[in-house]
This record gives structure tokens, sequence and C-alpha cells, in this order.
């Protein structure tokens, strides 16, 4: 049986599943049967190279209205190809009230003249108001577009962006029902406030010098990533299962967090942590079941200092939880204090720990690293696995060598449990 045999419903329901467009304008050359039932696709992709080479000079506006104007209802539109915001507006305007998935990659970052465009790329997507999922690619933000509220609007993702406050925070609050909210590769942000009472999953990474501010008021969040914040607020936290705070160019001052009693992961990096913050967060994270630390200086100015003593036993005391300790370098060093172990009472145990990964980076205090790693497997009745990470040492008079010598020597003795990278 030929395909041009079945019936038209079945041909129909084939040919709705296509939904790149270099295929639908084949499809459209085969029959006119076929250039029919394509009026039933319900997704339509148009890749970047998608009009290399454009029929009869014809531009991507052109070709892709032609395509969307077939289409009886259209519920997903993808376009990474260039187009104009006219192009856009005429596509929206036959489309966008039918439109569920709309994803753009609007490149108008380096443009110069889309300040004063009207409308813009991004006020012609006010015309798709019935959308679910929103996605941006290299866009521009920087006056507040002329949009109504998308009410049913659940996923809204920001990917490579210049932002800013005034126009950012009033995209977010035009979205007052987004479930998901990702700000991924952002520049020029400063202040940004959000008030969402139904988000669950959120990420956000800025850019630059890192001392952005971030509100967060979200009674439902249960992820929440955040990369390139000094101060950081989120005061209803009751659902939140997993926070990464992060900060690659600036330092976190502050961070102010509701009760983390539902917190199961927590990651802290960076290069500078006010030390009142670290100790803040720890001891909110008290129920934490996966640790992972790695900030390199505390200090509350410009001078960065190392880590304080932190005592061994009331680390583990004040996390009895914890399955699963990243520690990176400056954590380690701080667990490695002579005084932390020195009075261990007998029934001291650390209860759940299974998994330690370790990143050493320097052969200094060696005798009381080697002291740490051996009350790591003392007192960890459950641990199964400890991974040593050693990063490269610079050491006089051999340190290095006879530190890393000490650890192979501590790795043979217990080769069923540890293993070094």
């Amino acid at each position: 049986m030929s395909i041009e045999s079945l019936p038209d419903v079945i041909l129909q329901y084939i040919l709705s599943h296509i939904s790149n467009g270099r295929d639908v304008a084949y499809c459209n050359c085969v029959s006119k049967r076929w250039k029919n039932s394509l009026a039933y696709i319900r997704s339509l992709c148009f890749s970047r190279n998608a009009f290399d080479n454009p029929p009869h000079d014809e531009d991507s506006d052109i070709v892709v209205r032609r395509m969307v104007s077939a289409v009886e209802r259209l519920e997903e539109l993808i376009v990474f190809c260039p187009f104009s915001p006219s192009g856009l507006a005429s596509w929206l305007a036959l489309a966008g009230p039918s439109l569920s998935y709309l994803e753009l990659r609007m490149d108008n970052l380096g443009d110069t003249a889309i300040v004063h465009e009207s409308p813009s790329k991004l006020d012609c997507i006010g015309a798709a108001m019935n959308l679910e999922i929103l996605k941006l690619w290299g866009v521009l933000i920087e006056r507040i577009p002329k949009w109504d509220e998308f009410h049913n609007l659940k996923i809204l993702e920001v990917v490579g962006a210049r932002l800013e406050d005034a126009a950012v925070n009033a995209v977010i609050r035009s979205c007052p029902n987004l479930t998901k909210l990702l700000l991924l590769g952002c520049e020029g942000v400063q202040s940004i406030s959000i008030d969402l009472p139904f988000l669950e999953d959120c990420r956000l990474d800025f850019y630059g010098l890192g001392n952005c501010s971030l509100s967060l008021t979200a009674p439902k969040i249960e992820s929440l990533e955040v990369q390139g914040c000094s101060w950081i607020r989120v005061p209803e936290t009751k659902h939140l299962k997993k926070l990464s705070i992060s900060n690659s160019a600036g330092r976190v001052y502050m961070i102010d967090f509701g009760k983390l009693t539902a917190l199961e992961a927590l990651s802290m990096r960076g290069i500078q942590w006010c030390w009142e913050a670290i100790c803040k967060m720890l001891r909110l994270a008290s129920d934490v079941k996966h640790l992972f630390m790695k900030v390199e200086f505390t200090g509350d100015y410009d001078a960065l200092q190392p880590f304080p003593e932190i005592d061994f036993v009331d680390f583990f005391n004040s996390h009895p939880k914890l399955l699963k300790f990243d520690i990176h370098g400056a954590m380690f060093a701080a667990l490695c204090q002579k005084n932390s172990l020195k009075h261990v009472d007998s029934d001291f145990v650390i209860p759940c720990l299974e998994e330690v990964l370790i990143t050493v980076r320097s052969p200094l205090n060696a005798e009381q690293k080697m002291s740490t790693l051996e009350s790591l497997l003392r007192y960890g009745k459950n641990l199964r696995t400890m991974v040593i990470k050693i990063l490269q040492m610079k050491g006089s008079h051999n340190s290095a060598d006879d530190f890393f010598d000490e650890i192979c020597r501590f790795r043979y003795m217990h080769r069923e449990i540890i293993r070094i990278e």
C-alpha cells in the first residue's frame, strides 16, 4: 500500500507531525492533496540556516508568513533564522491567538537601532497572549515592552540578554502565573524583584561585576539557582528542596532566607563570601542531605581572608542528615585545625554520611589533614565512598611529595572505600 492510497484523515495525521520548515516546503510540492493536508500541522520550526538559499529572492519574513498562513491552528512556532519586527508582527497577527509555545532567536543585542524600533520585536510578542511557554535567545530588554498580562504563561526562559532593571521587572510582572523562570547569561541587572505566587523552579545567571541584589517572593519555590548576586532575600522557603548560590565575579555579602526545613541539596560557590553569610547559610541548612562547598575566601571587604577554624564535631552534629559532602580547599582546611579533634566524645558518630569528595590544594598542615581524613572514616559508620582530588601543589622541601605519599598509603589501607583522582 502506498502512502497516496491512505485515507485523508490518516495522511493528515502523519503530516501533522512534520515541523521542520524545509520539510514542510518539500511536502507542499508533492501534490495538492499533500498541500491541503499540511493545514493540520501543529508545529513549525525554522532552523538557523533555513533560508540560506531562499526561493525567488524571498526573505524569511515572507516565506514564514506564507507557511504560517497555510496552517489552520498553529500551536508551536520556533524561529532561529533572522527575521524583522514587521515579519514577526505579521506571523503573530495570524497565529498569535492559537500559539501555546513560542521560541525565538531575537539576535538584537548589538543592534543600536533597536531602541528606536516601534513596535520592537519584544512588543510584537504581545499578540500571542495565550502562550504557555516563551523562550527568547539573544534579546535586548532595555525598555518596558507593550504587553498586557500573559495569564496562561507557565514557563519563561531568556538566554543571553542585556537587561535594564525596570524593563526586566516589568516583564516578570506581566507573567503572574509562572511556574518556571530562567534568566541565563544576562548582563546589566543591578536589582531584580520577583513576586510570583506559583513559581516552583527558578534559575538566575547574571554576569558582570557580581553585585546584583535579588528579592524573591515565591511561596511554592522548590528549586533555586542564583549566580552573580551579592544580596539575596528569599523569605518564603518552606518548600525549597534545592538551592545553589554562586558568585564568580563579586562577593556574597548578605543572605536572608526563611526556614529551610525541606532543603535537601545546597551548593555554595564563589571566590569570596562574607563569613556571616556562610555561617548563616550553614545554620539554616541543618537538615541538608547533599552539601557542595567551594568558596575560596572569606572577609567582609576587599581583603581576602582564609576560613577560620570550624569544629569538626560541631559541624557534623549540626548536620545530622548529611549523606553526601563535597569539600573544596578552604572548607576542608577549616575542618582540619588541630584543636577540632582534641576532645571527641566516645559516643560521637556521623550517622548518615555515605559519600565524601575532598579537593586538596596545599600540603600545609598535612598532619591535621590526614587526621581529618582518618576521622571521617572512623566516625562515618556508613561511609561507602571517599574521593580525594589532589590539585597541583606548590611546596618546598618535598612537602607536597611527602603529603601525596601519605595519602597514597592511606588509600592503600582503605582501598575498598577510597580512590584518588
